[in-house]
């Protein structure tokens, strides 16, 4: 193998080895190299001391935010490089974060307090693998490095680092690292809820995602518990084959790999475990699933602190998913209004991946979702209305008919008929539909 860094990168190498420093490249790079591939983030690991390399690197603006724990960024332009003195670690009281650490002039011991084998790897021209990770890659297998449950009880972020590593990279766990993996699952809760979703969606837009949450329910509830009722939960539908845990597990699959929509969908069904009922005939009923879901969804977002669009995107997917997007170009244009462009698509992805994953007596709804797909290209093509701003009339134009909050009633009603198109979006015609309104209102 043969690892090509950045310039920046292989500099930084070089002054520290011209420097009488070992210096490696380590990690995620070596890694990624090795699978082929494209690496995003060059970390080097050295014998030289943080002062040491803050001595070295002074020329350029340096980031030493890490440097209690070895870490000085160098700050070269478009290509920020971190550069982290070899080192053990004490111990982790808070499950999170060693307490200390001791700078070391050992690569293997610096590299034996990782992970899992294959982030445990170096390279300086040639490949170091101290701990099989080579071979783990050939497997397809994450094992960590030493005590699997050692190892999850220093860090519990590692157990989802795991799960996504086993999504993205399609890989699975070794037997030892899963006993630990489900053992461990309890530490999840030291994790603070950035890091957790932070892991969590780069997780569900894994290749592999669906098997991973199938595999790992009961890890994930430990900070998603709602997911707990719809294992099971029998559909007694003619639309429907599975439960509603396995359904969602479908409709995740057929899902584009976009976080704010992979977790709407993972959460579209969220309220129907509450909202079960069965009629007289045996057939099972989820009336207002879609709302207890959305308050449900906008829960769980708030908890894992998601930021405040994407919460209340996904909490709108959720409580609109249910709904029949009627194809026609004035109903896609009251979409659009009140949804938005790039929310109104997501929402017909969202639909097109739920109702495949329904049994095929639903399937006729996809020709639906086609159509609305086809009259939203129409519209934005030709820059239809649906929203005021697209108006032709602005409210100065309208002020011999109405003031105050009577002229935004007037704004509206206008708006309303072009977008049912009983009235064209044109300035006259928008004129003479406000001078009827006005006079039949009295005005």
């Amino acid at each position: 193998m043969e690892l090509r860094a950045p310039e920046c990168v292989s500099a930084s190498i070089e002054t520290l080895r011209g420097a009488g420093y070992e210096a490696y490249l380590v990690g995620g790079c070596v890694r990624d190299s090795l699978l082929r591939l494209p690496v995003h983030d060059w970390d080097v690991a050295t014998s030289a001391l943080p002062e040491e390399v803050e001595r070295l690197f002074a020329p350029y603006p340096l980031s030493l935010a890490g440097e209690k724990h070895g870490t000085v960024s160098v700050q070269y332009p478009g290509c920020p490089v971190e550069i982290t003195t070899f080192r053990v670690d004490g111990g982790y009281a808070d499950h999170r974060r060693p307490d200390s650490v001791r700078f070391s002039q050992s690569l293997r011991e610096d590299l034996a307090r990782r992970d899992f084998t294959i982030n445990a790897m170096a390279y300086d021209g040639e490949l170091i693998d101290y701990f099989g990770g080579q071979e783990d890659l050939g497997r397809r297998s994450i094992r960590c490095v030493g005590k699997p449950r050692r190892r999850f009880e220093e860090d519990s972020l590692r157990i989802l680092r795991a799960l996504r590593f086993a999504s993205v990279l399609s890989f699975t766990l070794e037997k030892r690292t899963y006993d630990a993996v489900m053992q461990c699952r309890g530490l999840l809760a030291k994790v603070s809820p950035e890091r957790t979703a932070q892991e969590f969606l780069r997780l569900l837009c894994g290749r592999n995602a669906v098997r991973v949450l199938r595999q790992y329910r009961r890890v994930f509830e430990v900070f998603l518990p709602e997911l707990a009722p719809m294992a099971g939960l029998s559909q007694r539908s003619p639309y429907h084959r599975y439960d509603v845990w396995e359904h969602t597990l479908h409709a995740v699959g057929f899902a584009p790999r976009d976080p704010e929509l992979r977790l709407a969908v993972l959460l579209h069904d969220i309220g129907k475990p509450q909202c079960k009922t069965i009629d007289k005939s045996g057939r099972g009923h989820f009336h207002g699933h879609q709302e207890a879901g959305a308050l449900i969804a906008g829960r769980i977002c708030e908890r894992l602190r998601l930021s405040r669009r994407m919460t209340q995107d996904v909490t709108a997917l959720v409580r609109w998913h249910d709904v029949s997007c009627v194809c026609g170009e004035a109903n896609v244009r009251r979409w659009l209004n009140r949804l938005g462009p790039s929310l109104y698509r997501r929402l017909l992805k969202l639909n097109r991946a739920d109702t495949l994953a329904h049994a095929p007596a639903a399937y006729k709804r996809l020709a639906i979702l086609k159509q609305a797909e086809r009259d939203l290209e129409r519209i934005e093509r030709e820059k239809q209305c649906w929203s005021l701003d697209r108006l032709a009339v602005k409210g100065d134009d309208l002020l011999a008919y109405a003031e105050g909050p009577a002229l935004g009633r007037l704004l509206r009603r206008l708006l309303d008929a072009v977008i049912d198109g009983t009235c064209p979006n044109e300035r006259e015609a928008l004129l003479a539909l406000a001078a009827r309104l006005a006079e039949e209102s009295g005005g």
